[in-house]
């Protein structure tokens, strides 16, 4: 579960991107779990997972062992994984991981 400073990161990036006008989700419920973003636009779809204090490593494997992508595989856009450290000392993100989804 997030603490207040990842809700509000989470928050902030759905804000960001729904003002953009691309399609964006939080929290959305897999049978396997909760992906924390997927922003998706007209050609990509992006499966994001934030940790806290842990590692970008470390979000991208739960979104391979959850299979977070899996419901997308059939789109027809691209799909790229997104990891995210956040930090609670910084209070920032610090250090992110991209790549793409080849199920």
């Amino acid at each position: 579960m997030l603490n207040g400073i990842c809700y509000h990161f989470q928050n902030t990036m759905y804000v960001i991107f729904k003002m953009m006008g691309f399609y964006t989700e939080v929290e959305r419920t897999t049978h396997r779990g909760r992906i924390d973003i997927v922003i998706k636009t007209s050609d990509y779809i992006y499966v994001m997972e934030i940790k806290l204090d842990g590692s970008a490593d470390e979000a991208l494997r739960q979104i391979h062992e959850k299979g977070y992508a899996e419901p997308y595989r059939k789109d027809g856009r691209k799909v790229f994984l997104v990891g995210v450290n956040f930090s609670s000392d910084t209070k920032g993100v610090e250090e992110w991981k991209v790549e793409e989804c080849l199920f």
